[in-house]
């Protein structure tokens, strides 16, 4: 019997999940933000200007959906240093629910204080929020850091804005399998956190919906029904017994990380799909597509071992 584990059978739609505009320290406007990235084909935006979540439903119509999101963010107290080498923790909010409107606290707790932290979260996603975690390379944060946060809806694998503005600290794969190997069973997500015309455009996620409404958009993100690309294309991942097997955009890599140190992977010109037999004993398989201009499309981890099942 196969499994799909994603399979884009229903409505996809283009979205990009990390925005800033003139509501905080982005150059466009709103209205100006739905009109450049519906003219590259995204449907949805999560407009998550900085500690301000604003209803952007009047922005709504039949090809678009405004998502009422914010970023919030607590910085380590260190005065003598300059911002620049502070960690920060960055935090992405996305209303599951459009009559939710109030701007959520700020993070007001001592850097260090992982409990309040911890608790900061818990508290967000039961006030129906999803948390998202921010660019940790640009953040100047390390293991020690990231792997403590808990409760997680899912974590920036890529930020272009930070790859395209920010030195190359935007694609953030390893620490994904770090927090995986951890145990944190938390989605990816690519995103463009844009705040002017260079760092719009780079970092996606195709959502596959029953159709573009609010509540369908969220239930589709909470089921993981997504995968995340800086421009390739995923159709299918299916399991059958103990063969997976892969359908996407043209590939000149795909490959299939796992929770122990072998992966299997396939190089070639024009990959369209792959088979790869996996042992039965894998915790959690992931898929990454690359394409010929070196972009990336990656899959969330899917949690194989029923024991292990999020």
């Amino acid at each position: 019997m196969t499994k799909f584990l994603f399979k884009n059978d229903k409505n996809i739609y283009k979205a990009n999940l990390h925005c800033h505009t003139t509501v905080s320290d982005g150059r466009w406007t709103p209205e100006q933000t739905k009109e450049m990235y519906k003219a590259k084909g995204y449907a949805v935006v999560a407009f998550s200007d900085h500690n301000n979540l604003v209803n952007h439903s009047y922005l709504n119509d039949d090809s678009f959906l405004a998502l009422n999101a914010c970023e919030v963010n607590i910085t380590q107290s260190l005065p003598d240093e300059p911002f620049e080498k502070k960690k920060v923790y960055h935090l992405n909010l996305i209303s599951t629910d459009p009559n939710i409107r109030q701007t959520p606290p700020c993070m007001e707790m001592d850097y260090n204080d992982m409990d309040a932290i911890n608790k900061y979260i818990k508290d967000r996603t039961e006030d129906g929020f999803f948390v998202s975690y921010n660019h940790p390379y640009w953040s100047m944060q390390t293991y020690e850091d990231y792997s403590r946060l808990e409760g997680l809806f899912a974590m920036e694998i890529y930020n272009h804005g930070c790859e395209v503005s920010g030195g190359y600290y935007g694609y953030n794969p390893q620490v994904y399998d770090e927090m995986l190997r951890c145990n944190k069973k938390l989605y990816c997500l690519s995103t463009d956190d844009n705040h002017a015309p260079r760092d719009a455009f780079g970092g996606f996620v195709m959502i596959n919906s029953k159709s573009l409404t609010y509540g369908d958009i969220i239930e589709a993100l909470k089921q993981g029904d997504f995968y995340s690309s800086q421009g390739p294309e995923i159709y299918e991942i299916s399991l059958q017994e103990n063969k997976l097997h892969i359908k996407c955009s043209d590939a000149k890599l795909i490959v299939v990380y796992t929770d122990g140190r072998r992966c299997h992977f396939i190089e070639g010109d024009s990959l369209k799909e792959a088979d790869f037999q996996l042992t039965g004993n894998e915790k959690y398989i992931r898929v990454m597509c690359r394409d010929k201009d070196h972009r990336d499309a990656n899959s969330n981890a899917y949690w194989l071992s029923p024991t292990l099942l999020p």
